[in-house]
């Protein structure tokens, strides 16, 4: 763990920072659908110095993990620490339905000096919560980077249950969860979890909620396109001035749900891959099976934008 992330004890607790809003960073291609590693500098220093993204969540699925190769991985995770230099915090996506692969590529990760590693549900396994807690344990048990753990039951069928994800938070450097179940969901955990362990929204849409029953703040999509009104918004909240919060959150909330649904649903990170190419990083491609948006769905993105 680098010094700058050395968790501090806190009445015996463990913390670490990973802050309040945190960017599920897109993958630009070229035309030659090659990772566009000009576009990519780039990008992070826009999310950074333009977005306010404390931290930057790399090959996850807004990254276009499942058709990124191994190599292609570790590359990123190399780019990304170098070029951020210190002025965020750099979290590797190395989560799968496979635990060995998972803990190989964590602890490759590792090397290259992220901060940290998200570590999604395994999906199209269907392991059951006992299953899910060896997983994660095993992971945890075999590197020594913070880890948050990753429910997405739209994406991965399974669902990480509120008394399984307790039971992890129990473990060291599992501190914190990318929650997508429910707001229900995030009030028990965020309730009932060890001092520190902090629970983010990972939906846009439901991020004001999520703050209000005790999530610490949200991995975003959006705030590629809106991370600096996000920013506010949460802060607004923070410093108890609700009625501004929430009407921040209301004019977000077209942005929020448009860039998944517009106006059908829009398989992620195809429309703000769409939206970042309009702002010149990258060109919108998306990997197969994915397809970029269509006419119709480019003009709606247009006028969100």
């Amino acid at each position: 763990m680098s010094d700058g992330l050395r968790r501090s004890i806190e009445g015996g607790s463990t913390v670490v920072d990973f802050g309040r809003l945190m960017t599920a960073m897109i993958t630009p291609f070229n035309d030659q659908d090659e990772i566009d590693w000009e576009a990519t500098g780039r990008l992070i220093d826009y999310l950074i110095d333009e977005q306010k993204s404390e931290s930057l969540i790399v090959c996850g699925t807004t990254g276009e993990s499942p058709t990124l190769s191994e190599e292609e991985k570790l590359q990123m995770f190399d780019f990304a620490v170098k070029h951020a230099a210190g002025r965020c915090k750099i979290i590797a996506g190395t989560g799968s339905n496979n635990t060995k692969h998972s803990i190989q590529l964590t602890q490759q990760a590792a090397k290259l000096g992220v901060d940290g590693a998200l570590l999604v549900v395994p999906y199209y396994n269907k392991p059951s919560q006992a299953g899910m807690y060896a997983h994660f344990k095993a992971i945890a048990e075999a590197t020594e980077l913070p880890i948050i753990l990753y429910n997405v039951p739209g994406r991965s069928v399974v669902s990480l249950s509120a008394a399984t994800t307790l039971k992890l938070a129990e473990i060291d450097n599992i501190v914190g969860t990318k929650e997508c179940a429910s707001i229900e969901q995030v009030t028990h955990i965020a309730g009932h979890a060890p001092e520190g362990f902090r629970v983010y929204s990972g939906d846009d849409a439901t991020c004001f909620a999520a703050i209000a029953v005790g999530a610490y703040g949200v991995i975003s999509v959006a705030s590629h396109v809106a991370g600096d009104e996000m920013a506010g918004m949460i802060q607004a909240h923070l410093q108890g001035d609700y009625q501004h919060a929430a009407r921040m959150n209301q004019k977000l909330l077209p942005l929020f749900q448009g860039l998944f649904a517009c106006p059908d649903p829009l398989p992620n990170p195809a429309a703000v891959k769409y939206a970042m190419s309009r702002r010149g990083y990258g060109n919108g491609n998306v990997r197969l099976p994915l397809l970029a948006p269509s006419a119709a769905e480019r003009a709606f993105i247009d006028a969100l934008l």
